[in-house]
């Protein structure tokens, strides 16, 4: 099967405000979303205080079974530098906003993915010492196919940088309690993503990134 290509610009979900358990979503809107094409046909979207207020990062803190990891890294073994949870398709989601969250995603996106979010995987970043490798995706099916990643930020403010798998500058997107950044297009395999360490006084921020089947 060919792989998909789908469009850098995508249908917009009508003007909403959702209320749960004192975390509400503003609308997906065009008028909303910055848009930024990149090189390889890849393309990035974002929405400033899409989720705005709540409980969601306390809770999710405090009660997901968050792991920590090791891996191979050269010679030896290391802690991989945040915690980590995941949530498979089926899987019931921590939090009724992550529902509506993934819902409201996939009003905008399903129309060109034709498919559905059905994973979500989460991070928590406890401090600047905690931090993400550059990497892309070249496992899953987005290292052949075009796909989307949304990642919704909760908490402290970070530094999410993009940079083009074959080299180049990078572009930095500092991203603030209910940011929404959607990673779309060829940027799985033609990009590069880090969230890099910092030095500076930090609070904690939970990632969570929302993908479709297959992809990693």
């Amino acid at each position: 099967m060919a792989p998909r290509r789908y469009a850098a610009r995508v249908l917009a979900l009508q003007p909403s405000l959702l209320d749960l358990t004192g975390a509400s979503l503003q609308g997906l809107a065009d008028e909303g979303l910055e848009h930024l094409e990149l090189a390889g046909g890849a393309w990035v979207e974002m929405r400033r205080g899409w989720v705005a207020g709540g409980d969601v990062l306390p809770a999710l803190a405090e009660t997901v079974p968050w792991r920590a990891e090791r891996r191979p890294m050269y010679d030896r073994v290391v802690d991989v530098p945040r915690l980590l949870a995941f949530y498979g398709e089926g899987d019931p989601l921590p939090h009724p906003a992550l529902d509506a969250v993934r819902a409201a995603l996939d009003d905008r996106y399903q129309p060109v993915l034709g498919e559905r979010l059905v994973t979500a995987g989460l991070c928590l970043y406890r401090d600047g010492r905690d931090s993400v490798a550059w990497h892309g995706d070249t496992i899953g099916r987005g290292s052949r196919e075009d796909t989307i990643v949304a990642i919704v930020s909760l908490g402290a403010t970070r530094r999410l940088a993009l940079r083009p798998a074959t080299g180049g500058p990078s572009l930095p997107f500092d991203l603030a309690h209910g940011d929404l950044l959607v990673m779309g297009g060829s940027c799985q395999r033609t990009w590069q993503h880090a969230v890099p360490k910092t030095a500076r006084p930090v609070g904690p921020r939970i990632s969570v990134q929302f993908r479709a089947p297959g992809v990693r």
